[in-house]
């Protein structure tokens, strides 16, 4: 199993910009699929991003294309999330998710079997 720990979260006003990060530990040398998934207070976790192994292939939520970019690089183990011109609905505790796949992407939270313990994001109006 795969350990994974977020992090770059904070408060940020509407308009700005922050980058999440999310290290994995573990059973590294498995490919994962990686995705992103956010929960706001009262409602259920939602889809916000994905990503495959190699990388080559993204999804996002449509609230948040055009403005978040899911990366990463297999070498530092390490998947990102650059969160443009964000707005006060994207507050929400943010978690990243890791599925063993070569070449898969899921947008399912019921299909990823790593999680890590979230990091808070909040954006002011």
């Amino acid at each position: 199993q795969v350990q994974l720990v977020e992090s770059g979260g904070g408060l940020v006003q509407a308009g700005g910009s922050l980058r999440l990060s999310c290290a994995a530990s573990g059973r590294t040398f498995t490919p994962y699929a990686m995705g992103w998934f956010r929960q706001a207070p009262g409602k259920e976790r939602e889809f916000v991003a994905a990503i495959n192994w190699v990388g080559d292939n993204t999804r996002y939520a449509t609230s948040v294309k055009g403005r978040f970019t899911i990366s990463r690089d297999n070498a530092k183990n390490t998947v990102y999330l650059q969160m443009n011109s964000l707005k006060p609905e994207d507050t929400a505790v943010y978690y990243c998710a890791a599925r063993a796949s070569t070449s898969g992407i899921y947008t399912q939270p019921t299909s990823y079997n790593g999680w890590g313990q979230g990091t808070q994001v909040t954006v002011s109006s």
